[in-house]
């Protein structure tokens, strides 16, 4: 199984430089099959234009997650911060070989019933 993950383009640039190896999120998925990421980047951009397997997710204390993920980050610890300001629990996704699709797609190539990009994420069938 796959989901559909929506990420602004200057951390899909982060993602893409290999600088960033973690993906962070409030809230994850309940499958647990859930074995890789298709990525959107968000507007101005609109595409989808890579995915990744993923390597182990880490759920714990934001503080916690930073301390064992900042190196490959991909953002400044003041960002972090902020995004999960308040929150007891995150998460944070291993991206293990990210493969950038060599034309970006539209969403509706994933699912014609996808015409706008999730707020957190959704499934996507094989």
């Amino acid at each position: 199984m796959r989901v559909l993950l929506s990420i602004k383009p200057e951390f899909v640039e982060e993602i893409i430089s290999g600088r960033k190896k973690f993906e962070y999120r409030k809230k994850i998925f309940k499958r647990t099959d859930v074995s890789s990421v298709v990525v959107y980047a968000t507007k101005p951009y609109g595409k989808v234009v890579g995915e990744f397997s993923i390597g182990n997710i880490i759920q714990d204390e934001p503080s916690k997650i930073w301390n064992k993920t900042k190196k490959y980050s991909g953002i400044t610890e003041e960002f972090f911060n902020e995004y999960f300001n308040g929150r007891e629990l995150g998460f944070a996704i291993q991206i293990k070989k990210f493969i950038e699709y060599k034309d970006p797609l539209e969403l509706s190539n994933f699912n014609e019933n996808i015409k706008s990009a999730p707020q957190t994420f959704c499934y996507i069938k094989e």
